[in-house]
């Protein structure tokens, strides 16, 4: 699996916290939306965004309404299959 969580960091201090992938917001992600576009992407292979409590929805929805969204899991859930997967 792929895992893009880790944006670029603005400052030295941010550099291991994820951000909710919302236009403009800048708090912490929580949310992981694995979403693909079937029209370019294979059926196995999952994008990511990420999502605060406030953006979950938002963010699912427009992926939702495409036909984009796959599945929605917490930031920790993701991180876990992550570490599974690898070892």
């Amino acid at each position: 699996m792929n895992f893009p969580l880790f944006p670029a960091p603005d400052s030295p201090d941010d550099a291991a916290a994820p951000v909710c992938s919302a236009k403009g917001c800048r708090d912490a992600a929580v949310w992981v939306l694995a979403w693909n576009n079937p029209k370019l992407h294979t059926p196995e292979r999952r994008k990511t965004w990420l999502a605060c409590d406030a953006h979950r929805e938002h963010l699912s929805s427009f992926l939702g309404v495409r036909g984009f969204l796959k599945e929605v899991v917490t930031l920790r859930e993701w991180e876990e299959r992550g570490s599974a997967a690898d070892g």
